[in-house]
């Protein structure tokens, strides 16, 4: 995947994702509702391909009074890893030279990388997360309106340590994927099947759409390392 296929494909991706955020609060109406109708009209401008480096600007702009409002990234990963990729868009479409805009695109890759790993290690140094407990009350506790069928998992202590110890040893052996292209390929259907259900069984939809429009970076990042180091 070419440096410019990856931004364009990144581009499309993550303003869908906005667009589905953003209209969560227009049902809310009061003062923050113009500046997501802004974003929604942003975001529909990418996606044609019209005045994209200005309306990443934008993007970028709009993000600031939002974090300000919320008081931080009101919805955790998802919220952040949000804000990074239009800020890495913004800053790369607007890079005079190509190698600007490879370091930064390489950079949000690499975040997206880093965030698996950093969310394995975060649970397996919690004693909760290694005995299965963790995963027992989520399911067990969730806040979400969620079936007493899915509730029950949480009486099966045995599937919810095995369930806990497939997550934990996915996310620490994630960077590994970077090693081919095939293991990227397997690993990012893991993933984002992973995604995936927690959005069908948990509603955290957020975490699968950003994620999903942040792989484009991670697959050109992958090729990348494996083009410099080739002979």
């Amino acid at each position: 995947m070419t440096l410019d296929a990856a931004v364009r494909l990144t581009e499309i991706l993550l303003s869908l994702a906005l667009i589905q955020q953003s209209a969560e609060h227009l049902r809310d109406g009061g003062r923050m509702r113009p500046l997501f109708l802004a974003r929604i009209g942003l975001c529909v401008l990418i996606i044609l391909g019209v005045g994209a480096p200005l309306a990443l600007a934008g993007l970028a702009v709009l993000s600031l009074p939002i974090l300000y409002r919320f008081q931080g990234p009101y919805n955790g990963g998802s919220d952040r890893l949000g804000i990074l990729a239009i800020w890495c868009l913004a800053l790369s479409e607007l890079m005079p030279t190509t190698a600007g805009r490879e370091v930064i695109f390489g950079y949000l890759g690499l975040q997206v990388v880093l965030s698996y790993l950093i969310a394995g290690v975060v649970k397996i140094v919690n004693p909760d997360w290694r005995s299965g407990r963790a995963l027992r009350d989520v399911f067990q506790f969730s806040a979400y309106p969620v079936s007493e069928d899915l509730r029950r998992w949480a009486d099966r202590p045995r599937a919810m340590l095995a369930m806990s110890w497939a997550v934990m040893l996915f996310e620490l052996a994630f960077p590994f994927a970077l090693l081919s292209q095939e293991t990227l390929v397997v690993a990012l259907v893991v993933a984002g099947t992973f995604h995936l259900a927690n959005a069908c069984l948990f509603g955290l939809n957020r975490f699968f759409w950003t994620w999903i429009a942040a792989y484009p970076a991670i697959v050109w990042l992958q090729a990348t390392i494996e083009r410099v180091i080739s002979p």
